[in-house]
This record gives C-alpha cells, structure tokens and sequence, in this order.
C-alpha cells in the first residue's frame, strides 16, 4: 500500500490554515511551532496577535485532514501518524491511500 509523506513545513501550513479557518482571519497571520515531548507527544503552539493557542495530536490530526481533502486532493480519512524523524524534524505519514 502506497504512502504519503507530508513534511514537517507542509504541517505547518496545514495548522495555519486550520487555525485561520477557526478564527476568520489570513493564514499569513498565524505563527506555528511544531514540538514533541516524550511524555505528551506531538502538539504545537499557534501565535495569533500575540496570543499563543496549544494544539494536541489530535488537533493537528484535524488541521491535517482539512489539508489533505482540500489541498492534497487525498481521503482525510486515511490514517495518519505524526513521525520524529532524526533528519526531516516532524512528519506525517498518511496510509491507506
């Protein structure tokens, strides 16, 4: 079965556009910081005006699924699984294509 491989700016972007969506405003508005804690796992921190907003796995799961139905044209049901990869920083892989 075929994989796709978002990489860790793409996610970025999904999150800008995710959380643009939520608070009607530009993408270009939202700063994001992707992190991994081996204790909580994957989340991000987005900035909007100076205020931060803490994302979880799932939250990013969800701006990730938005990206891939509108932009990636893919099924935003297919399983998708955050990676820290040692050379790429942060990814996500998409089975079941």
């Amino acid at each position: 079965m075929e994989k796709l491989i978002i990489p860790e700016q793409d996610i970025i972007n999904a999150i800008c556009v995710y959380i643009s969506r939520k608070k009607q405003i530009k993408p270009e508005e939202v700063v994001v910081e992707l992190m991994y804690d081996d204790d909580y796992g994957f989340s991000a921190e987005a900035y909007v005006n100076d205020r931060k907003q803490v994302l979880i796995t799932a939250n990013i799961i969800e701006a990730l699924r938005l990206w891939l139905d509108e932009f990636l044209n893919e099924d935003p049901y297919a399983g998708i699984e955050l990676v820290l990869d040692d050379e790429e920083g942060i990814i996500a892989i998409v089975k079941g294509r």
